[in-house]
């Protein structure tokens, strides 16, 4: 019985310190919007995707973009994985295009994340030992830990940033308004 105690508190001492933000099940969370006038342009993002296919960031410029940055050992990051592939699916035809990132990942461990929960979007896994996609995202609204979600205007700059698991609407009501803006 005493090991079960020591093992509990082990997991959230490990979670804690992995970075994986807020309680699971909380949609609460810091989100921060930027005016246009304020947007810088988030610097290059290519790379294989978790299916082998090359991925330019790049391409996607005259979209609206929402990047997820997710880890395979993130608890909120399961829980948000169905609100973000359904927002996903609701928006695709109004032009957003959604990215994963895996953090702090193995591509294996991404990859069997992705078979439990399913996304039709692409992902990318950050190299741990570079942490370009991290650092890519420094700038005024950094990574404040996972999962953290950014919006990008059709100009390739962040727009909005939400720390923590977002649901489909607190998902919505940042991507809305940058849908809104003229192109």
């Amino acid at each position: 019985m005493r090991w079960r105690a020591v093992a509990a508190l082990a997991l959230v001492a490990a979670l804690l310190a992995s970075g994986c933000s807020a309680a699971a099940g909380s949609t609460e969370g810091p989100t921060a919007r930027l005016a246009p006038g304020e947007r810088h342009d988030v610097p290059a993002v290519s790379g294989t995707t978790l299916d082998g296919d090359r991925f330019d960031l790049d391409g996607w410029r005259g979209k609206v973009v929402v990047v997820n940055f997710w880890g395979s050992w993130c608890v909120t990051c399961r829980n948000e994985a169905g609100s973000l592939e359904r927002t996903y699916t609701a928006l695709a035809d109004r032009g957003v295009e959604f990215l994963g990132i895996a953090t702090r990942d193995t591509v294996a461990n991404a990859k069997a994340f992705q078979r439990s929960f399913p996304v039709s979007y692409p992902s990318l896994v950050d190299d741990p030992s570079t942490n370009d996609f991290l650092l890519a995202f420094r700038g005024e609204l950094p990574v404040a830990s996972t999962p953290t979600t950014y919006v990008l205007d059709r100009q390739g700059r962040i727009a909005a940033r939400a720390i923590g698991e977002v649901d489909e609407a607190r998902l919505r009501s940042i991507i809305e308004p940058v849908l809104a803006e003229a192109g």
